[in-house]
This record gives structure tokens, sequence and C-alpha cells, in this order.
């Protein structure tokens, strides 16, 4: 038996989904079904956390993945940059430096416990939220996800991890892919997200 650890924030937890719950929740019952089917058993975390950055992550990877150590191994799903590139009170919530030192450094602690383990590309925001301040008080902008995106590639090629490109995926039809608040996927956007992550998955069961 394997474990499918997913790590990040909101997005990950699957906020605003009140259809599939998200899409952990999508390939959690789709692992199951397989399961039921005869194949080998996956069982998947939804380790998300609304607000998250990837200071908070650090703190508690090594207690998460300690106490979730599946003896046959791991594949860790780490979802970061949404809330880290965001800008509240005129300073960035956490920047590119130490943002790309965050990561890094929970890479190499994920790869102690992990066979595979996927950087998860932050998502486009819809344009009536670019560059506008939320009444969270938070300000993003799509220029900042392209650059933040680019220091997940980059780490993803330099320590041998896989990158997963939802951006991509939702950049053509990003307006109806995300919910009301312009930041988090409905149903349909998440339901994206679940059949961009089964090739990943389906490699385990």
């Amino acid at each position: 038996m394997k474990y499918g650890l997913f790590f990040g924030d909101s997005i990950t937890y699957g906020e605003y989904d009140g259809v599939f719950g998200g899409w952990v929740d999508i390939l959690k019952r789709y692992a199951l079904q397989k399961f039921n089917e005869g194949s080998d058993e996956l069982i998947l975390f939804n380790l998300g956390i609304g607000g998250e950055t990837t200071e908070a992550l650090l703190k508690r990877l090594p207690h998460e993945m300690s106490a979730r150590n599946a003896a046959d191994g791991n594949i860790i799903f780490l979802g970061y940059g949404t809330n880290d590139l965001a800008v509240k009170d005129g300073v960035q919530m956490v920047n590119r430096e130490q943002f790309k030192n965050n990561m890094i450094n929970a890479v190499q602690h994920a790869k102690q416990y992990a066979e595979e383990i996927c950087l998860v590309s932050i998502l486009p925001f819809s344009n009536k939220v670019d560059g506008i301040t939320a009444a969270s008080g938070k300000l993003r902008t799509n220029t900042e996800v392209l650059t933040y995106n680019q220091i997940l590639k980059d780490i993803a090629d330099e320590h041998a991890v896989q990158y997963i490109d939802f951006h991509t995926a939702f950049l053509p039809d990003k307006e109806i892919l995300l919910s009301g608040d312009g930041v988090h996927p409905n149903e349909k956007g998440y339901g994206l997200m679940a059949e961009t992550a089964i090739p990943i998955i389906e490699k385990y069961i």
C-alpha cells in the first residue's frame, strides 16, 4: 500500500467546490474505485490548509510526513504560491527568494520519504482580480504567477521532481474555470485539475 500526500493551500483543500469537494477528493474517489476493481491500494490524504504559505509548510512537513509514512512508499504533491506571492499591506507575504529557498527545503525534506514528488503550478487569476486588492486585503497579479511558476519549474528541473502544469491547462478558459472570487477554481476547474493529475497517480494503482 502506498500513500499520496497532498500539501497545499485552499486550492488543494478544494474550497468553493460544493459538488466534488475539489481535485484531491476526485482523485481519492478514483483511487478507491480502482482498488475496489482489484488495483493496488493507494490512499490519498488531503493535507491542504486554507491561506497557507511555504513558511507554515516547513513547520508542519516533518511531523505530517513521519505520521503518514507508508511502508511501500509515498507520492508527495506540493501546491504553494498563491498566498506566498500575494501582497498584503504593501508587503509580499513570501518574497521570491524566500519562496525558492522554502520550496527547495521542502523538496529535500520530502525526498527522505517519497519516491515521487510533484510541484503543482499556481493557477492564473481571473482578469477581474488581477492587480486588485481583494476583501482579504491581498493583492495578486498574473505577472507574479508567471515568475513564481518559473521558480517552481526551475526547482523541478534541478531536483529531478515533476512539475504539474495546471496553469497552462487553465489559461485559455480561465474565466469559466474559476469561481466568483477569481482565485479558486469552480467545480469545472477542479474537474480539469483532477483529469490532468490522474495519469500521475495511475501508475501507482
